[in-house]
């Protein structure tokens, strides 16, 4: 069985950020909020409800990793190829999955190229994934880039 890469998970952490962070005692927890996308989110984007209670940076962590294992067999469901490539390469739509859904990565072009080994077509398809809410994003465009270099590791 193949597990999450530690790459993907350092990824999603760098770029969902432990947000919206408040008091509970003595510790700092993660309320819910909307994403820029227009979905209710909690800790290191974790789709939720509006009323899920705050939740520390350790529950946002385990959240994480169940979130990014539901992404992997996803990944690996529809891009078969990548079970046998770098950790890279797995590392980068793993987190694309994880950012988007896996109906978005099922019906894409993007998986075509993947189980084509396209890898240089499947990078431009990869950078082409940058709205949210109708709008190009910066943080889905610095995203992209960085999954897209990740395919060539």
């Amino acid at each position: 069985m193949i597990e999450v890469p530690k790459t993907a998970i350092e990824l999603a952490k760098r770029f969902e950020g432990f947000e919206r962070k408040v008091k509970r005692g003595t510790e700092l927890t993660a309320i819910s909020y909307i994403c820029p996308a227009g979905f209710w989110t909690i800790g290191y984007g974790h789709l939720c409800d509006a009323v899920h209670p705050p939740i520390t940076e350790a529950e946002a962590e385990a959240y994480l990793v169940r979130d990014l294992q539901l992404a992997l067999a996803a990944t690996l469901r529809y891009c078969p190829v990548l079970a046998t490539e770098t950790e890279g390469r797995l590392a980068a739509i793993v987190d694309f999955t994880f950012d988007l859904g896996a109906g978005r990565l099922q019906t894409s072009m993007l998986r075509r190229r993947i189980n084509q080994h396209h890898w240089i077509e499947a990078r431009q398809e990869l950078r082409r994934w940058v709205y949210g809410g109708g709008k190009v994003l910066p943080g889905l465009v610095a995203r992209r880039i960085v999954e897209s270099v990740m395919l060539f590791s």
